[in-house]
């Protein structure tokens, strides 16, 4: 692997300088050589911390990071052949958008030539091409994170970091700068790990999701393994929406279970971690799961209903328990009103199991 995290911990003193507190509590983590990998987790939660013990602004109190096969946990920043790009984007408002992109080149006394053609290159990479006399305070937020992309990539890092860049833009232009940064990112091939609390960010942006809770890891995958199959219910709650069902386990066999679930039986398929008969458990049912329609025999009341254009959200109580429920395509269906009776039927494959 490329870029390893192995047990790293970063303890701080605590405030009044009593006691320590665990930022980071023994993080391990393997990225290769042109993976993109995003820190997900809750504010607090030790991924920025993470994110400053690789770029070097903070040094582990145990542990060891990796690059290429070397240890720089005692490294510098500006040794570490890494560039970061910062939430607040950093720009210097004095100089124009070419002086800001070269800024690092001429610290490094790069030669002159060299550096006009590695700005013309990123700036044609970043869209900004014919921007370079422009001011700062002339771009749009768009335009200056892209300025912070460029000035990032003109270094040609072995590693890019980027700590939650986009969440100062509106929901719109964050949505296109996603796309743009998996772009590039992808046509460059560069080894990047990106810092977000923004599930959507992670599941566009990623190869794979590390996710963090509490400065451990409880998760590492690809956005589709961690979505399907959570390792936990911190985990299944915080990627997209849950809902979650007390069940008992009637019996088993190798590839199916079957559940008692609100005093209705449904049969479901084996979790990787296999559950036994007369067990408790989770089950963990998305708002996508379940459609209106009475096979599985389950009844309830519609005590919310959302139009939000291309679906239509709904929490519908079953047996004292809210079930969140979404209907993609509304043209085509009617609106279940707020205190209708209805009908729901779960899609069983989807369905997946966690111990309690």
């Amino acid at each position: 692997m490329y870029l390893i995290l192995d047990k790293l911990v970063k303890k701080f003193s605590s405030r009044g300088g009593v006691g320590e507190v665990t930022a980071v509590d023994g993080v391990s983590l393997e990225i290769a050589q042109g993976e993109l990998v995003t820190l997900l987790g809750p504010s607090g939660c030790g991924k920025t911390t993470t994110l400053r013990l690789i770029a070097g602004f903070e040094f582990p109190t145990q542990g060891r990071i990796l690059l290429d096969g070397r240890e720089i946990n005692d490294l510098p920043p500006h040794k570490r052949d890494m560039s970061m790009v910062f939430q607040s984007y950093a720009i210097f408002p004095h100089l124009n958008v070419f002086e800001n992109i070269a800024y690092g080149l001429e610290v490094k006394h790069r030669p002159q030539a060299e550096i006009k053609e590695r700005v013309a290159r990123v700036l044609e990479l970043v869209g900004l091409t014919g921007f370079e006399n422009r001011a700062p305070n002339q771009l749009s937020g768009g335009q200056q994170q892209r300025v912070a992309l460029a000035r990032a990539l003109v270094m040609e890092p072995k590693v890019l970091l980027m700590d939650e860049p986009l969440s100062n833009l509106d929901a719109k232009l964050r949505e296109q700068m996603r796309t743009e940064i998996r772009r590039i990112q992808k046509r460059l091939g560069i080894t990047s790990v990106y810092v977000t609390h923004d599930q959507i960010e992670a599941m566009t942006l990623s190869d794979r999701i590390c996710i963090i809770n509490r400065g451990r890891v409880e998760q590492v995958g690809t956005p589709q393994e961690i979505y399907q199959h959570p390792a936990n219910i911190f985990v299944a709650d915080f990627i997209g929406r849950a809902n979650f069902l007390d069940a008992r386990v009637i019996s088993t066999t190798d590839n199916e279970v079957t559940v008692d679930v609100l005093g209705y039986r449904l049969t479901v398929p084996q979790p990787p971690g296999r559950v036994v008969s007369g067990q408790t458990v989770s089950l963990l049912l998305r708002p996508e799961a379940v459609e209106f329609g009475a096979s599985n025999g389950l009844r309830g009341t519609v005590r919310r209903a959302a139009y939000l254009g291309s679906v239509i959200d709904y929490d519908v109580e079953v047996g004292g328990q809210m079930i969140g429920v979404v209907v993609y395509d509304p043209r085509r269906k009617a609106l279940h009103a707020e205190g209708e009776e209805v009908g729901l039927s779960i899609i069983a494959e989807a369905v997946y199991l966690l111990p309690k």
